[in-house]
């Protein structure tokens, strides 16, 4: 009798509490440290990969969804990041030198420590994102432009005066 009960119970938990059961996250990408250079990412959900000290010299990411994932430290010379969403995106002391960010949304991602230099930035949302004295000074002398997605100035998202 206990054993057909305790049968019982069982089978009622399985039935009734499929619900409480997760289905498996899918784990996000890790290539950190890698050499990726000129690799297509183009239109890829990436959101909470990690690209941290990889080298992504004149990849295209254009068009992909970052939010949330880490490039700590990449190399992004000459990379295409137009049209990505980088909110909550780690980019601290990443090398963007003559990175295409055009109309990127990067709203609330960190950057405090990454390096600016030559980026096209027509159209980037800057929203809420640190970054130092001297990178800001340049990305304004070159802001202009709305962002399609959010609607924001890219001079008025980067407080530029």
């Amino acid at each position: 009798m206990r054993r057909r009960f305790a049968a019982l119970l069982v089978s009622f938990l399985v039935l009734t509490c499929q619900w409480l059961v997760a289905t498996p996250a899918h784990a996000a990408m890790d290539v950190a440290k890698q050499v990726l250079i000129g690799a297509d990412y183009a239109d890829k959900d990436l959101r909470g990969a990690t690209f941290n000290l990889s080298n992504l010299r004149e990849a295209d990411l254009s068009g992909s969804d970052l939010r949330g994932a880490s490039l700590y430290g990449a190399k992004l010379q000459d990379a295409d990041l137009s049209g990505t969403d980088l909110r909550e995106a780690t980019l601290d002391s990443a090398v963007m030198t003559g990175t295409n960010l055009s109309d990127a949304v990067l709203e609330g991602a960190f950057a405090f420590n990454t390096r600016f230099k030559d980026v096209v930035i027509t159209g980037a949302d800057f929203t809420d994102v640190p970054m130092r004295g001297d990178q800001l000074k340049s990305l304004c002398a070159v802001a202009d432009g709305t962002n399609s997605v959010t609607g924001r100035s890219t001079r008025e998202s980067l407080g530029c005066g």
